[in-house]
């Protein structure tokens, strides 16, 4: 992988850790939605994380009906993303243990803890990756920050308009 990930590229592959600690490639798709949309979230220590995860979840059947699988993943170790699954009412596959190589070759925006009550790691920063029937990047979405996250409603919008209308991958015009 580069950290050029641009949209219109296939998707690489991106082996992490699943709920149950397993060996597992996100990109996979578990159903047979033709869409997958992968949130990339800070970790546990992060409110504005579980505040999205749970508004997702809540979203779920809508991005169903619009042919979108849901995944989620972060840099947290299994003990913290089981943690986590407490204050959690998700009803997709969550994964952990996106490492700092793979947050670099995706270009993601990577953060220090501010201190060790936050979290023990380096983490990404939020991150949406929608990756379409082709493999292909679809859409991409990053942030150096945890409030700049797109509103799911306008998202979901937006997914179906590019869906039932055959809209383009935009910003792929190179020099």
């Amino acid at each position: 992988m580069s950290n050029n990930l641009q949209p219109a590229m296939k998707m690489p592959s991106l082996r992490v850790k699943d709920s149950e600690n397993n060996n597992a490639d996100i990109t996979v798709r578990q159903t047979d939605l033709p869409w997958k949309m992968i949130v990339i979230y800070r970790g546990k220590h992060c409110p504005l994380c579980t505040k999205q995860l749970n508004a997702l979840a809540k979203m779920k059947d809508q991005f169903t009906d619009a042919g979108v699988e849901l995944a989620a993943l972060s840099g947290d170790s299994h003990a913290q993303l089981t943690e986590h699954l407490k204050d959690l009412d998700v009803n997709f596959p969550l994964f952990s243990g996106l490492s700092l190589i793979q947050m670099t070759d995706l270009g993601l925006y990577i953060s220090e803890p501010r201190n060790e009550n936050e979290t023990d790691h380096p983490f990404a920063e939020p991150a949406i990756l929608i990756v379409n029937e082709q493999d292909q990047i679809q859409i991409v979405d990053k942030s150096n920050a945890p409030f700049s996250r797109p509103d799911l409603n306008d998202l979901l919008s937006g997914i179906k308009f590019v869906r039932e209308n055959d809209y383009p991958i935009r910003g792929t015009l190179t020099e």
